[in-house]
């Protein structure tokens, strides 16, 4: 599976950015997807993860009610959008695939997914 993230930009402090990672390959429909961010200097943290057929949902503490992780498998996209975006999510946003389905103990850790994109980046201006 290869991803490309795309989607990221400049907007201010409460505005809205949808991120969209793009899929190639037949294995997309049976992959849980991730994503996950990586702000300067700190370490790789867990955003929002989605099970293969969309049923299931998991979000960090810091994003769940502002952010909605979804996916079109006929597409084969994932897409995250966030909302009342605020200037602690400025990062470098990566989108993951993994072969496990999808729990709260699998989902939220990078070494789960073997498939990474490229990273789109998100700046919140205050």
């Amino acid at each position: 599976v290869q991803l490309q993230a795309s989607g990221g930009g400049l907007v201010q402090a409460g505005g809205s950015l949808r991120l969209s990672c793009a899929a190639s390959g037949r294995a997309f429909g049976t992959s849980t997807m991730g994503w996950f961010r990586q702000a300067p200097g700190k370490e790789c943290e867990f955003v929002a993860a989605i099970s293969m057929t969309g049923g299931n949902t998991y979000y960090s503490g810091s994003v769940k009610g502002r952010f909605t992780i979804s996916r079109d498998n006929a597409k084969c996209t994932a897409y995250l959008q966030m909302n009342s975006l605020k200037p602690e999510d400025t990062a470098v946003y990566y989108c993951a695939a993994g072969q496990r389905p999808l729990t709260w103990s699998i989902g939220t850790l990078s070494r789960a997914y073997e498939y990474w994109g490229q990273g789109t980046l998100v700046t919140v201006s205050s």
